[in-house]
């Protein structure tokens, strides 16, 4: 599957990682908690909230399907490792289109969710900074959870720096996969391609969120690690069974 990302917004935690794997565990369907590594930064778990725009969604080989190649998706997501790949696992992912929210469900096993949603952007090609991002959600299906999100976009993040801040910002971003549960009690991982996070830093102007905590996680505590990104494309390769 092919698919353009655009108008990312990274809101980050950190969290104790007990709190992250029981969470996880809640999730697997049965299976062995252990079997998912938790993938840690300095000792913390980290959790995500990301509002982003799809675009140009397609199976490979195929055009776009009319009507459902472009709309927002906000998800809430951990970081794992597979057979020491680093890797994503989604707690919720909210759209407001059945088609991919049902083909996503049974296709690639992952916990999408129909919702009211979007997502906007006053960001161009000649203008990212201070440009502001916004993103709604309020979930129909399968259970609550809502959030309003605005960020303002600041200064390009510059490669190739070598402190804390930066590597916290490429360990966030630089996921190269996913993993998720099926409910027959099988582990899946889906390889994902796509080139080098083009990132900015953020300020949150606003944010009221449920979606965590309906994630099964508590409320974060602090500010959050924000970033931006113009956005990437991406190939989503078909899933392999992890034994």
């Amino acid at each position: 599957m092919t698919q353009q990302w655009r108008d990312l917004v990274f809101l980050h935690w950190s969290y104790e990682p007990e709190v992250v794997r029981a969470a996880i565990a809640a999730s697997l369907r049965g299976l062995d908690p252990d079997s998912v590594e938790l993938d840690t930064f300095d000792g913390k778990a980290w959790v995500g909230l990301i509002p982003f725009r799809m675009r140009n969604l397609r199976l490979r080989g195929l055009p776009p399907i009319p009507t459902t190649s472009n709309f927002p998706e906000i998800n809430v997501r951990t970081y794992v490792r597979s057979r020491g790949r680093p890797a994503v696992w989604f707690f919720s992912l909210d759209t407001p289109q059945l088609l991919p929210t049902a083909v996503a469900r049974t296709a690639f096993r992952l916990p999408y969710c129909f919702a009211r949603a979007a997502v906007t952007s006053t960001a161009d090609a000649a203008n990212i900074e201070g440009a502001v991002v916004s993103a709604t959600v309020d979930r129909r299906w399968p259970k609550g959870g809502s959030t309003r999100i605005g960020v303002r976009v600041g200064s390009r993040i510059a490669t190739g720096d070598t402190d804390r801040d930066h590597d916290l910002d490429d360990w966030l971003t630089a996921r190269w996969g996913l993993v998720s549960a099926s409910r027959r009690g099988r582990l899946w991982y889906g390889p994902v391609e796509h080139e080098p996070w083009p990132l900015h830093r953020a300020e949150v102007l606003h944010l009221d969120d449920s979606l965590i905590t309906a994630a099964g996680l508590p409320a974060p505590v602090g500010p959050a690690h924000a970033m931006y990104s113009p956005g990437v494309s991406t190939t989503i390769r078909s899933l392999e069974r992890l034994r």
